[in-house]
């Protein structure tokens, strides 16, 4: 496929992809009949559900392949240098153009900073290890120089700070500088915003689309959040099953989605101004070793007929710059979302209803420094509290004193009227089941050495005693509940993706059969449709058994169509509390009307119109 002439025409290509295709450990393919062009100063956004191959796809670029895969076929060509195929290069080539020509920026930039070096440091390496006759002063002029471009100081105290001195939002822009230090052709950003708030993601995305701009550097941005994709992407590329679907212009792929499966993607965003029921996509995707003939997508397509089964199915032009592969394309697969009520409930509701968990001054200090301070509130039998707040609000702190984990809390915690411990191993059994976490990062919460089966049955054994036949059926039943196929339960956490290893972080608490679910932004490495299936199923726990639920997270449109009341907190303190629609629609203070205006920057509805042209390519 020839996607030239979708890129600004007198650019130069950043990477030019062509038949892309890379194979499993024992025959059959990840990602197949991949191509595409990023030229300098572009972003094209790369979107799909959790192993549609975007990640394989983006370190592909990098001329990586993850454990046991092998890149077969295609080439892939860095720079507009056709006469070098990055696939075919040696190792030390390879690296040799890593970080210099090709850069990339991980999920996580606190596991790719070197906890026992300095800032400054660690900038100072990444310039001396490709250009190693570089004096001290011009080392020194240049970290300067793009400390400034990503917003941060660049004094000698500053650059004497560890990373754990960061908040996350410094640390991410860190990543940034690392990254373009050198002036790269090309960036592969791997999900760089997936655990910043709104504010700071913000920030993130616009210096990232600034920077890419001005030094005419090519990027290709890997995300499930297409509200990202709105922000800063000028194309958007829709993955699924290993294959491009859909491919054009961000403006027109959002306004005009062709493919079901975008439509579907696109139907499955939370309504910011409005609640709804989640659209979900019906079923899962296929593991590469089980994909359907045909369509890929047509087992779970509204409007797939016996044709689409039939045989493979090409990418075609639809348009110059929009490219669908679909036999039925630009026919409505979604309806309209069917608006609901917001939930009625005040804080003057409370005083009529039974409190499950009630908190009273609750105070937490590192040193001097208040994470909370003086935080109360109650949470009612059946309801779904959401905890909203910056980074470095407080939110996760107080989610984990909750649970035990931050022993030197001070205050009171009251779980059904009985007083808590601080510390979770200082309460009782039944205490500990009716109250279960779940925590943000499942790659650092699941065992890496056991498998689904034994990290999920685990709680199942500490609460019940069965046969092996019973405990399997009852591990297979919560696992279909949150998405996943029973096979999984075969599966090590390294085998799966980000979602998939979520749903299996999830499926271990509601193992417990909890009255309450404390949820500490659960759903930000979840791509869009397994966040829906996942809030549905919340929401019908909440319903038919009366779960209660405390969930922080920073997404607000997710808590428009989740929470019944919003606790707002800025600087350890409870600055609003009320009912969701109250606080969405009609914030009083001023904090929580800021976060909506950075809410509306993300919002769907308000970035369609697409971003501008290139005026101005820098080399």
């Amino acid at each position: 496929m020839d996607s030239s002439t979708m890129i600004k025409v007198g650019a130069p290509p950043a990477v030019e992809v062509r038949n892309l295709r890379i194979d499993m450990p024992g025959g059959g393919d990840i990602v197949d009949d991949v191509s595409f062009t990023i030229r300098a100063g572009e972003v094209l956004g790369l979107v799909g559900e959790s192993g549609s191959g975007k990640t394989t796809v983006g370190m592909a670029l990098l001329g990586f392949a993850r454990g046991g895969a092998t890149i077969v076929g295609g080439t892939v060509h860095v720079a507009g240098d056709t006469s070098a195929n990055m696939l075919a290069l040696t190792p030390a080539q390879k690296r040799q153009l890593r970080g210099k020509t090709v850069a990339h920026i991980p999920q996580d930039p606190a596991s790719a900073l070197n906890p026992s070096l300095t800032i400054g440091l660690q900038l100072r390496e990444v310039i001396e290890a490709h250009e190693p006759d570089t004096s001290a002063q011009e080392i020194d002029r240049r970290i300067a120089s793009v400390l400034i471009d990503v917003g941060l100081p660049s004094d000698p105290s500053f650059l004497g700070r560890y990373p754990h001195q960061l908040s996350g939002g410094q640390q991410q822009r860190i990543g940034i500088a690392m990254a373009v230090i050198l002036a790269p052709k090309l960036i592969v950003l791997d999900e760089p915003t997936t655990g910043l708030d709104v504010t700071t993601q913000n920030k993130i995305l616009d210096i990232v689309k600034r920077l890419c701009r001005e030094h005419g550097i090519g990027a290709l941005h890997v995300t499930h959040d297409l509200s990202v994709i709105a922000h800063i992407a000028d194309h958007v590329m829709v993955m699924y099953s290993g294959r491009v679907v859909e491919l054009g212009r961000v403006e027109t792929v959002l306004k005009e989605p062709l493919h079901p499966y975008t439509q579907a993607l696109l139907g499955a965003v939370p309504e910011l101004h409005y609640r709804t029921r989640l659209r979900t996509i019906p079923g899962r995707a296929s593991r590469p070793s089980q994909r359907p003939k045909g369509c890929f997508f047509h087992p779970r397509c509204p409007v797939a007929t016996s044709e689409c089964a039939a045989d493979p199915i090409e990418i075609v032009q639809q348009t110059p710059e929009h490219r669908v592969r679909c036999i039925k394309c630009g026919i409505t697969a979604t309806a309209e979302p069917e608006r609901l009520p917001d939930p009625e409930h005040t804080v003057d509701d409370l005083a009529a209803a039974q409190a499950v968990i009630e908190v009273s001054d609750m105070r937490v200090a590192f040193g001097t420094y208040k994470i909370l301070d003086g935080v109360e509130f109650k949470v009612k039998r059946g309801e779904c509290l959401a905890v909203v707040g910056e980074s470095g609000s407080g939110k996760s702190t107080l989610s984990r004193a909750l649970i035990g984990l931050v022993p030197q809390q001070k205050g009171t915690v009251l779980l059904n009227g009985q007083e808590l411990a601080p510390r979770a191993r200082d309460r009782d059994r039944q205490q500990l089941q009716t109250m279960q976490y779940i925590f943000q990062s499942p790659h650092n919460s699941l065992n890496p050495r056991q498998t689904v089966e034994n990290i999920v049955g685990l709680v199942y054994d500490i609460f019940n005693r069965t046969s092996r036949s019973v405990r399997r059926e009852k591990i297979a039943e919560m696992l279909d509940q949150v998405g996943l196929s029973p096979d999984a339960m075969f599966a090590f956490p390294d085998q799966l993706s980000g979602g998939e290893r979520q749903r299996v972080a999830i499926a271990r608490a509601l193992m417990a059969n909890p009255e309450v679910l404390i949820c500490d932004e659960i759903t930000s490495a979840l791509d869009v449709s397994v966040q829906a299936a996942i809030v549905n199923l919340l929401k019908d726990l909440q319903q038919n058994r009366g779960l209660t639920m405390v969930f922080v997270t920073h997404n607000l449109a997710l808590v428009r169509n989740l929470a019944d009341r919003v606790l707002v907190l800025n600087q350890g303190k409870v600055v609003e509390m009320n009912g969701v629609a109250a606080v969405i629609d009609s914030p009083s203070h001023p904090y929580t009307k800021q976060l909506l205006a950075n809410a509306l920057v993300g919002d769907l509805d308000t970035r369609v119109e697409g971003p501008g042209e290139i005026e101005c390519l820098r080399a």
